[in-house]
């Protein structure tokens, strides 16, 4: 059967991850988070004082440490994910704390942490049958991408999204305090000046606003089904 690189691309809490692990799943395809790199990237910035509480980030001091940094995927049999792993450690749980989202924008924004990152990443898509979301997936990492979806939907229902991920998981936050950071994020993503978050030119959009993630689902695998036979 064909095989195809998938790059969903959007903002943050719009159900990309979910999307992307579905169509994995239902496509047997290798699902790589790029965002969860980032993620751990600032969460061992943080964990070795490289990121202090007063958001005050060395750009030096976060690139000397890339060296000593490293990230991998291991399938998790009882969740049926990939779990993300920092120098050897499970963290899929720790880089989802809003710490870690109150910094990861911050540190998406240097250059040499993006270009490490995307270095990864291309390395992982080379054997095509890969399904990768993020935010520059589709203009940056995979420009060739046989398909790109972008994922989109209103900031207040994204927020709320990601409100209810939150009290899931037993953590802490207001609703307000989310609001402002899914806010924070989108300017802070779309304004950087390396790999800005924009909707490739060629990428199909869907606007899961109103829509469950069944109901996504199937408009993504409809456009994946096009693709296969085309």
């Amino acid at each position: 059967m064909k095989k195809i690189v998938i790059a969903l691309d959007g903002h943050s809490a719009c159900g990309k991850s979910t999307l992307a692990k579905f169509l994995a799943k239902e496509l047997s395809y290798v699902y790589i988070d790029s965002g969860a790199m980032y993620r751990a990237v600032t969460l061992y910035c943080l964990n070795n004082g490289i990121i202090n509480n007063d958001a005050d980030i060395k750009k030096e001091d976060v690139v000397e440490s890339l060296g000593r940094i490293n990230i991998s995927f291991n399938y998790n049999r009882t969740s049926g994910n990939s779990d993300t792993f920092l120098n050897g450690l499970r963290v899929e749980d720790e880089i989802r704390e809003m710490r870690v989202s109150n910094f990861v924008s911050a540190i998406s924004k240097i250059k040499e942490v993006r270009e490490k990152l995307v270095e990864f990443q291309q390395n992982l898509g080379k054997n095509k049958s890969v399904v990768m979301d993020g935010r520059d997936i589709g203009t940056v990492v995979f420009p060739d991408a046989e398909l790109k979806l972008w994922i989109t939907a209103k900031v207040d229902i994204r927020a709320a999204r990601r409100y209810k991920e939150y009290l899931e998981g037993g953590h802490e936050v207001s609703l307000e305090d989310v609001i402002e950071n899914v806010k924070s994020r989108d300017f802070n993503d779309s304004n950087r000046k390396e790999s800005p978050l924009v909707k490739a030119e060629d990428a199909i959009e869907i606007d899961n606003s109103f829509l469950s993630k069944q109901e996504t689902f199937q408009k993504a695998i409809s456009l994946v089904n096009e693709k296969l036979i085309s």
